[in-house]
């Protein structure tokens, strides 16, 4: 009975560093698991008026797993779209609040309600207040820091 119970901790504790492993944090709800408030991420970059604008929701019918997080789209296309290059349509630090991390506040999950696209990269907020820090200051520093605590909380997360 011993050894059955080790073997199972053994193969569970594996699958979960695995798991772990292949992943990067994606921005979900507290209470699930669903990416970015369930917000169809192809749609930001078919909306005429960024900001904080909301984008179309998706829905759990066309979901897409990446990154162990659940995708939601509004239609199909949008979810072929995406399963096709998901890096290409991702936010920015998988929807983890850009102005957080900037701040190095760590990892801030957001409702994908607050938004804009800075170069051509997709970011998400927590609050407006953010979003208007990066658009009234230097994006581009912001972003480094960003970029630099993302990769810190990406190799703590990974390891």
């Amino acid at each position: 009975m011993k050894l059955t119970t080790l073997i199972s901790s053994v193969f569970i504790g594996t699958f979960l560093t695995i798991s772990t492993l292949s992943a990067q944090p994606v921005s979900t709800g507290f209470w699930g698991n669903t990416a970015i408030g369930g917000h169809d991420t192809i749609a930001y970059y078919e909306t005429e008026s960024p900001g904080s604008t909301p984008t179309a929701k998706g829905k759990s019918r066309y979901t897409v797993i990446w990154e162990g997080a659940e995708w939601h789209f509004a239609s199909q296309v949008s979810a072929d779209k995406f399963s096709a290059s998901p890096e290409s349509y991702a936010p920015k630090y998988n929807g983890h609040c850009s102005n957080a991390l900037s701040l190095g506040e760590g990892l801030i999950s957001t409702n994908g309600k607050v938004w804009e696209f800075f170069g051509d990269e997709l970011h998400l907020f927590f609050a407006e207040r953010g979003r208007q820090r990066w658009l009234n200051g230097d994006w581009e520093s912001f972003q480094q820091q960003a970029n630099i605590a993302w990769a810190q909380e990406v190799s703590v997360a990974t390891n």
